[in-house]
């Protein structure tokens, strides 16, 4: 209708508002469904708004949070990463790894010397130009053997890192990496201003999109846009505010009265009631997220595999994926590789839940009954205390008593996971196989919430990574699956979608599955219709 593509293109030009827009596209016989659906697209094709204040609800945050990124751990400081520094690469929603802070980069035929060349022209906030020494002292921050770094790990595979020139990094690594660009962009490796060879780990300036006004842990972050930043497609909104919505039943009520424009970690049982909302919408996105229960391996009765096995066949996972996630996922295999990760073993047999082998391992243990706790918050993922209570009661059919010990949301992550013998956790997940393994099941990983070491499993770990070829590969990364599925201390009874949800007028492109929220890089992708 030629009156219908009158109203569409003055509302594409801003003349118009969405809702008179609507409202002249019903009185045209357009239904409701329909005309919401031609102002989505119109908004989309209009492209991007330069403008607003952004304000989120985030569910992360902790009063022991730090901007020293060797220690982020949380949505909330993963989202600072993403807006205000840069690694040298970045995910898209493609999956694949693209330039950032480096600007290409190519490595030797056996893969084990990349050569990064960086962004010429590119700034930090406090108006430093980035060189070599800037990424070499950043890097540094993280390697060492007293690093506390989550990326400690990751890192321990690189020899030697030298500049050639202002503008170009090389890595010599230990063995061939041809998933190194993944690992060396991981969101702790920020890419911070230098000063006599190493850099102010708790300093805000970054070369991000958005530069920090105010940050206080826990409670809420304010950003404005960086002026000088290096792409000028991105940064649309003028200035963001993060707040630390713990509580999913306030973050809610604060999207739903206007107070914030978007949430993460919708409340799955209220998710519908959302979707009535006219003024909001609720938004999913699949990657390599996964829900787990780390039992530590170097703790009774969690140092003997048949308890772990018992534990693990007694859990009715379709159950919970049903009643706790309202089907926004898929069930786990008791390791951490998605069905989205190349290599992934569909090949291996789904874990199923059987009373009769959890009984055999119990008695394989020596043990005709099992008393244990398990920790759980919906800090660790909303919904996981309602988790715990079922799974408490599956179990029960098989001799294993489950204490469910209800922890405090705040000062989860730095007072339970990592400490107590048994809790829930989440992951974002990894790209790469390699990368997740390395970060949380490689024996000296900082981030082992299992504390579990297999000699066959770290051998497997560095023929994997220098393997290039990729029908090997996949030999050695499903072997590791499998170890980790009938040896390992995790439970991984879950892999969920992102579920948040915005106002209807915020909007996005293709969005990325790595991490919540667009890969954590919503501030500098998202903008106002």
């Amino acid at each position: 209708m030629k009156e219908l593509d009158f109203h569409k293109s003055r509302f594409m030009a801003g003349k118009i508002g969405r809702r008179e827009f609507i409202g002249r596209a019903i009185a045209l016989g357009v239904s409701v469904g329909a005309a919401s659906t031609l102002a989505a697209e119109a908004a989309f094709a209009a492209g991007p708004k330069k403008g607003g204040h952004l304000r989120t609800g985030i569910s992360h945050g902790s009063t022991t949070d730090s901007l020293d990124t060797a220690t982020y751990e949380n949505g909330f400081m993963g989202a600072i990463s993403g807006g205000t520094f840069n690694q040298l690469g970045q995910v898209k929603a493609d999956g694949q790894i693209h330039p950032d802070v480096a600007e290409s980069w190519d490595a030797s035929p056996d893969a084990k010397t990349w050569t990064f060349n960086l962004r010429k022209g590119m700034t930090f906030h406090n108006g430093k130009s980035v060189e070599a020494d800037d990424v070499i002292a950043s890097f540094q921050h993280h390697m060492g053997k007293d690093s506390k770094s989550a990326a400690k790990s990751l890192l321990d595979q690189v020899v030697s890192i030298k500049a050639d020139g202002k503008h170009t990094v090389v890595f010599d690594l230990s063995g061939g990496n041809a998933d190194f660009p993944f690992v060396a962009s991981d969101y702790h490796i920020a890419i911070k201003p230098a000063k006599d060879g190493k850099i102010d780990p708790i300093g805000k300036h970054g070369t991000g999109s958005y530069m920090i006004e105010s940050f206080e842990p826990g409670v809420r972050a304010t950003f404005k846009r960086n002026p000088n930043y290096h792409d000028g497609e991105v940064a649309h909104v003028d200035s963001v505010e993060m707040i630390t919505i713990a509580d999913v039943a306030a973050r809610t009520n604060a999207l739903s009265t206007g107070e914030i424009d978007m949430m993460d970690r919708v409340d799955l049982k209220t998710v519908h009631l959302l979707k009535r909302n006219k003024n909001l919408k609720v938004e999913t996105t699949t990657g390599f997220a996964h829900y787990t229960m780390p039992m530590r391996t170097d703790t009774p009765p969690f140092d003997n595999n048949h308890v772990r096995m018992a534990l693990k066949h007694a859990m009715d996972r379709e159950a919970i994926l049903k009643t706790v996630l309202r089907g926004y996922g898929s069930v786990g295999n008791d390791h951490p590789i998605s069905p989205a990760n190349q290599f992934y073993a569909a090949e291996l047999p789904q874990r199923s839940y059987d009373i009769d082998k959890a009984k055999f391992h119990l008695k394989k243990a020596g043990l005709s009954s099992l008393n244990v706790e398990l920790s759980a918050a919906d800090a660790a993922f909303a919904g996981a205390v309602d988790a715990a209570v079922l799974y408490k009661e599956q179990a029960a059919k098989a001799g294993i008593n489950i204490k469910v010990i209800r922890e405090p949301n705040d000062g989860y992550w730095s007072n339970v996971w990592l400490k107590k013998a048994w809790c829930f956790c989440y992951w974002g997940g990894r790209p790469t196989e390699d990368w997740m393994f390395t970060t949380a099941y490689a024996a000296d990983a900082k981030w082992n919430d299992t504390y579990w070491k297999n000699d066959r499993f770290n051998t497997l770990l560095l023929a994997g990574r220098a393997e290039l070829d990729p029908k090997k590969r996949r030999e050695i990364y499903v072997e590791m699956q499998s170890i980790v599925r009938d040896d390992g201390g995790a439970m991984v009874p879950l892999f969920n979608n992102y579920v948040f949800a915005t106002a209807k007028n915020v909007e996005h492109g293709k969005m990325a599955g790595n991490w919540d929220l667009d890969g954590n890089r919503f501030m500098e992708r998202w903008w106002f219709s």
